[in-house]
């Protein structure tokens, strides 16, 4: 390992000893980051260790209790998003901030217009617009509108609204999230067009397969503070993962062979349409085994997230059509209630509205679903059995490794990570015939990814049908036996993951062949 020095002459942002607290939580603990001009430089570290909160300090969204920003080798004073601006300082957030009904030069120019406020030059700003994306090979049409635009055109225009403020350092939070693979292939050919032109790139990510793909040298953060200062090229996947984690950590996904059965879910020609009338599942039928892992990957947005909710019986069947049977039984109209009793679990997408009630405790969150079912009601099912209900919500936060463990707490005083090892848990403990999961990691610190990985393959193992729907690549072509490649809602593919390339899944998911 070589350690990078901890002050460097020639730096184009240090942060020296920043200290941040947020009431009781000290996010940022005596932090030091030595950003090197022409670089692209890697903050990497679980959720909660500290590396998004130190950048926004950096960009003047919050302001240190202690500690100093130092740029182009002056002290500084960052107290607002403006003041790093001023001083040639640009942040591309990971939800972007645009307008979708207004243009690209439009949205460019938000808070930064050329001409009078009486009559904007729009014509002007077009035309550097237009330069700047020539110049660093971005293909963004300024009088294109928003909405028009893809995913990975819209992040361009963020980094055009960045240049166009003369910004000669650019922080990416999370910038590959919502990108396929093709567009994070082209997205860093543009950063290291910008390295060469002589800009500087901050990326925040927990992606390291990336991190070591485009970075010259990463600092790694672990409970708000900084644990390793590396070249890049010095390091590799594990070590960076063991100083995040603080131990080793198993970044494959290790699964035998599968080991299939009977068909469990049958689906026939099922569409589903949303409240205001557009088709978000469009036809498609397909089935899926016991003692296997059917995996669907595509873009977000083209229909996984209402197939989910339709198997799990949480759409109004006035929105439905087609047929669902599990085993041999139709289930096409039977509510979420109904399924759980025949043998249907379900690990939501969105654990906060869907998977937990946040205000009560992981006790009576571990009985959400089974709360009208033996041993949890007694007496003709009218009570609540406490000693049942502590004995189950004790188990499992000791199988499932959620802590804090005390079962008084409530769920929104977990960490994102144990709110949904918490709900796995939950879900595992019905024994189902079929799981229904979506986005299982999401927000979820890389040693409780490991966790849950191994998890999902033990209930394949010990025959569940499991359908796994992911926004991270990676993750669903390792985990999965069979994967579906879903487009503007249809099967655009049917793929062997052993087989097929992350290019050829990547085209099917953003051209539908």
């Amino acid at each position: 390992m070589s350690a990078l020095p901890a002050v460097c002459l020639q730096a184009m942002l240090e942060l020296r000893n920043i200290t941040k607290r947020f009431g009781d939580v000290l996010a940022n603990d005596q932090v030091n980051i030595v950003v090197q001009p022409g670089t692209i430089h890697a903050i990497v570290g679980e959720n909660g260790a500290g590396k998004s909160t130190a950048m926004r300090i950096a960009y003047g969204f919050y302001k240190a209790d202690s500690g100093e920003l130092v740029v182009d080798n002056e002290v500084r004073n960052i107290a607002t998003p403006h003041d790093a601006i001023a001083l040639g300082i640009g942040m591309v957030h990971q939800h972007f901030m645009l307008v979708s009904t207004m243009t690209v030069a439009e949205n460019i120019v938000l808070g930064a217009e050329p001409g009078s406020a009486v009559n904007l030059d729009l014509a002007e700003a077009a035309s550097a617009i237009q330069k700047l994306s020539e110049e660093f090979k971005l293909a963004v049409n300024p009088n294109a509108v928003i909405e028009h635009l893809s995913v990975g055109q819209q992040q361009r225009v963020e980094l055009l609204k960045a240049l166009y403020r003369r910004a000669h350092l650019l922080i990416l939070d999370e910038p590959t999230a919502v990108l396929t693979p093709q567009e994070v292939e082209e997205f860093f050919a543009i950063l290291r067009r910008m390295r060469e032109q002589g800009k500087t790139v901050i990326i925040i990510t927990h992606k390291l397969s990336e991190v070591l793909a485009i970075s010259d040298e990463v600092t790694v953060m672990r409970d708000g503070r900084v644990v390793g200062r590396l070249q890049t090229s010095e390091t590799n996947a594990a070590q960076l993962a063991n100083l995040m984690v603080g131990r080793e950590v198993l970044l494959r996904v290790e699964k035998p062979e599968a080991h299939v059965g009977d068909t469990e879910l049958t689906v026939k020609d099922l569409s589903v349409t949303s409240a205001d009338g557009t088709k978000r599942v469009d036809g498609v039928s397909f089935s899926v085994r016991r003692g296997e892992i059917l995996g669907i990957a595509g873009v977000e947005g083209n229909g996984q997230t209402e197939l989910i909710e339709a198997l799990a019986g949480l759409t109004p069947p006035s929105q439905l059509s087609g047929e669902v049977r599990l085993e041999n039984r139709d289930i096409t109209k039977a509510d979420a209630r109904a399924r759980r009793e025949f043998g249907i679990a379900h690990i939501p997408e969105d654990r906060h509205r869907r998977g937990l009630l946040l205000d009560f405790s992981l006790a009576e969150n571990s009985i959400l679903g089974v709360h009208d079912r033996k041993p949890i009601v007694s007496f003709a099912g009218v009570f609540l059995n406490d000693g049942a209900i502590r004995a189950r919500a004790a188990k499992m936060i000791a199988d499932f490794d959620v802590r804090p463990t005390d079962q008084d707490l409530p769920a929104r005083a977990l960490s994102g990570g144990n709110q949904q090892k918490l709900i796995i848990g939950r879900e595992f403990d019905l024994q189902p015939k079929l799981l229904l999961v979506s986005q299982p990691t999401r927000g979820v610190d890389i040693g409780a990814i490991e966790f849950i990985h191994r998890k999902l393959v033990a209930l394949r193992d010990a025959g569940c049908a499991v359908l796994l729907v992911s926004a991270e690549l990676e993750e669903v072509t390792t985990l999965a036996d069979r994967l579906l490649i879903f487009h503007q809602g249809r099967i655009v593919g049917d793929v062997d993951p052993k087989v097929a390339t992350i290019e050829e899944i990547g085209l099917l998911m953003t051209r539908g062949h």
